[in-house]
């Protein structure tokens, strides 16, 4: 049964076979998988043209590139942009996360320690402590980070001078980031999810390095229903190989791709069973909304974050949710999709009971 694939974890939550966060053992995997310059990378072109053009002029100028801030949906390559960066620019790429530096002697200790034109790449930025943050502004501007030697009449502040280094910061959520702290990046690039056509080239590429045999048709039926997102894609790409493996002779072609789709319960728009619980709570018991994300959260007892962060880009980017003042709205879309037409007519008439 579909249920085998969706076992609960050591805190009972449920665990999401589509959702974009990282799982834990997959950053080895993606880490092998991860292109290393602009040349190697598929998709996000405009993103890819914009610092290109910045790191070559930052090559021909010797200094060190602007700081950089990349956002958008996680899964699609923030990570993997900062160590391009880095590879591009010939330069060490220093790696962490907002809720690791927890004292602003911790950050200070990270900058002292940077090398000339190396990256400080925090990923979740966003979460940075405000103390944390306010060692940043003059890190980011003046290249200088100032310590605070002793205690109470006696303290007295120490100006550190830092070598030049480039901020690489990435967030999911914009807007969390206070005003002066987004102000100081100079560069500022919106990750998109990704074209079908891109995702099956990045599944062709990912089954190369992983030896796994595929062909065009299987890459585009994984790639077409991975929402978008390549660590989606290639999360989607081990299961089929495993399918193949025991179901088959070990090649994926379209045919094992669709058997084990299905048997995963990942329809044809890359939906999978949360999404359509999701969606059908709002049509049945909600009468198509709006309702708030907070009766929602409830009602599927599921956290709001998980709902806005990894359930609702998807599906405000098909045109099956929308969000309005008041709340979530199943469109019609979303009721053709999951065979609710009759009761959307009925709806629209006003023609229910109470139920």
């Amino acid at each position: 049964m579909a249920e085998d694939f969706y076992e609960e974890d050591y805190n009972g939550e449920e665990d999401h076979l589509l959702d974009p966060e990282q799982q834990p053992g997959e950053e080895v995997i993606e880490q092998s998988l991860r292109p290393r310059t602009f040349a190697e990378c598929i998709g996000q072109e405009k993103i890819k043209q914009n610092l290109q053009i910045a790191v070559a002029a930052a090559k021909m100028r010797r200094e060190s590139l602007d700081h950089v801030l990349l956002y958008g949906p996680p899964g699609l390559g923030k990570t993997m942009m900062a160590n391009i960066l880095g590879n591009e620019m010939n330069a060490q790429v220093r790696m962490t996360t907002g809720p690791a530096i927890e004292r602003p002697g911790d950050l200070a200790a990270i900058l002292t320690n940077l090398e000339p034109n190396s990256i400080l790449f925090i990923d979740e930025i966003h979460r940075l402590n405000r103390l944390v943050e306010e060692i940043l502004y003059p890190a980011m501007e003046d290249f200088r980070v100032d310590v605070i030697i002793g205690k109470g009449p006696s303290a007295r502040t120490l100006p550190i001078t830092l070598p030049p280094f480039t901020l690489v910061g990435a967030t999911t959520r914009t807007g969390l980031l206070s005003s002066p702290l987004r102000d100081r990046f100079g560069i500022v690039q919106h990750f998109e999810l990704y074209d079908p056509k891109d995702l099956a080239l990045i599944v062709r590429r990912a089954a190369d390095v992983l030896h796994v045999p595929i062909d065009e048709e299987g890459a585009g039926e994984v790639g077409g229903r991975s929402r978008g997102t390549p660590r989606i894609a290639i999360r989607l790409l081990k299961r089929i190989r495993d399918f193949a493996q025991v179901h088959g002779d070990g090649v994926i072609n379209r045919k094992v791709a669709r058997d084990a789709l299905a048997m995963l319960e990942v329809d044809e728009l890359g939906l999978e069973p949360f999404d359509r619980k999701l969606l059908t709570m709002i049509i049945e018991k909600f009468e198509g909304g709006p309702v708030g994300v907070e009766t929602l959260s409830a009602a599927l007892s599921e956290e709001r974050d998980t709902l806005e962060d990894a359930f609702e880009p998807y599906l405000l980017q098909i045109g099956f949710l929308q969000r309005t003042p008041r709340g979530r709205v199943a469109t019609r879309s979303a009721y053709e999709h999951l065979g609710f037409q009759d009761r959307r007519k009925r709806l629209a008439r006003g023609l229910f009971d109470d139920e």
